[in-house]
């Protein structure tokens, strides 16, 4: 049954549309004082090197030939590195001090498989889905307690990661908000709800009294998950970007997640997915492209955010499942590394370089070797933006971050 709570929301074709009164229940007070955090998940494996760029090392310049950039190509952070030149709008921010770029963020013993180093990323655990909940999903029952409403957490995009993962406080998954309705049809969630009201509508079976309690529950969350469609749907069409997203898939995906973190819904966490960095071959094409989408979108982002109170009282953390190797293979192309980057920002962000910066010649198995435990940055969110006790989540401790003024 949960599996099938946390794929519920299905995408629907056609425009949004609400009514009157549909408006009028929308919470449009927006001033309150609680963090919101967007997660952004960049699957594949970025490659740190080409992201912040550490040209002046001569370890960088020999390991990489086709995709090494010069100090004169990039933006400068300081003597030593750099963003990568399509990057301006985050160099802006970082400028600011709006930004952090948190350096050489793994785990012990890291794995270079995409899909167990994302369990791994998204239950906070070395066990993975064996530790059961993901990390946002346990944050999401802190938050919430015994109460749960769809909209609390919502996840834009065609696949819901593991993170939101919850037996009792699952996430609401949209493809796009302008376009999201319930399925019921063919034997779908519509179908359960009617079963469940029937099997509740008749008197007590001692012998079905689990099945019954279950299928009450899930009939109580379908129900809740029909009605947030619509108010998901209208916040979306209604919010009014103070700047031009671009028009790209992840464009349009932080439009709508900037759309939902303002729309007075109550949306506490926000989760989207851009995939394309798993670039084995032909990298310096694809991740320039890559950079780029990624920086018009943010920096949108960023700057729409700062519209309203609930935006500017919004943290973004950006993160990959795993960096590339230092140097590069034979097809113009790295392949799956270990330690990389992490992004905070937001208007409440404190900016600058954190963490130690990995080694370039004392490698881990040809690898830049962690120097921060990834978990760190997550703990420090949980508790300075969210406000609840990092160990109540992650099930340990963990050092601390500044990463909010």
């Amino acid at each position: 049954m949960n599996s099938f709570l946390s794929r519920r929301a299905m995408i629907g074709a056609g425009t949004a549309f609400f009514t009157t009164p549909l408006l009028r229940a929308i919470r449009l007070d927006d001033s309150s004082s609680a963090g919101t955090l967007i997660v952004l998940q960049l699957s594949g494996g970025n490659d740190g090197l080409s992201t912040i760029i550490p040209w002046a090392d001569p370890a960088y310049q020999q390991a990489r030939r086709a995709t090494r950039r010069s100090g004169t190509e990039v933006l400068t952070l300081d003597h030593y590195r750099g963003f990568h030149p399509a990057l301006k709008n985050l160099h802006q921010i970082y400028g600011q001090g709006k930004m952090a770029v948190i350096e050489g963020c793994g785990y012990p013993n890291q794995i270079r498989s995409h899909f167990k180093a994302f369990d791994i990323w998204h239950t906070a655990s070395s066990q993975g889905r064996g530790a059961g909940n993901g990390w946002i999903g346990n944050l999401a029952g802190e938050l919430q307690g015994n109460h749960h409403a769809s909209e609390f957490v919502v996840h834009v995009g065609a696949n819901e990661p593991y993170s939101l993962h919850s037996n009792s406080h699952p996430a609401c998954s949209v493809r796009s908000p302008t376009a999201y309705r319930w399925f019921g049809s063919d034997g779908g969630p519509a179908d359960l709800v009617g079963t469940a009201g029937e099997g509740m509508s008749k008197p007590a079976d001692p012998r079905h009294k689990g099945r019954d309690a279950a299928l009450a529950q899930l009939r109580g969350v379908l129900a809740d998950a029909q009605s947030s469609s619509l108010r998901v749907r209208a916040a979306a069409a209604i919010h009014q970007p103070v700047v031009d997203f671009p028009r790209t898939a992840i464009g349009a995906q932080l439009r709508d997640v900037s759309a939902i973190v303002q729309g007075g819904l109550g949306t506490r966490i926000a989760s989207s997915v851009v995939g394309g960095f798993d670039t084995h071959a032909g990298q310096r094409v694809k991740h320039d492209r890559l950079m780029e989408e990624l920086d018009g979108a943010l920096g949108a982002l960023f700057t729409d955010l700062g519209g309203s109170p609930a935006g500017r009282n919004t943290t973004v953390l950006v993160f990959s499942e795993f960096g590339r190797r230092v140097k590069e293979n034979g097809s113009g192309g790295t392949d799956h590394g270990k330690a990389g980057p992490m992004f905070v920002l937001g208007h409440g962000v404190k900016g600058g370089l954190l963490g130690k910066h990995p080694s370039l010649s004392e490698l881990d198995n040809g690898d830049l070797a962690y120097t921060t435990d990834f978990r760190s940055v997550y703990a420090s969110l949980i508790k300075q933006c969210l406000g609840v006790d990092p160990k109540r989540v992650l099930g340990a401790a963990y050092p601390s971050l500044r990463l909010l003024g």
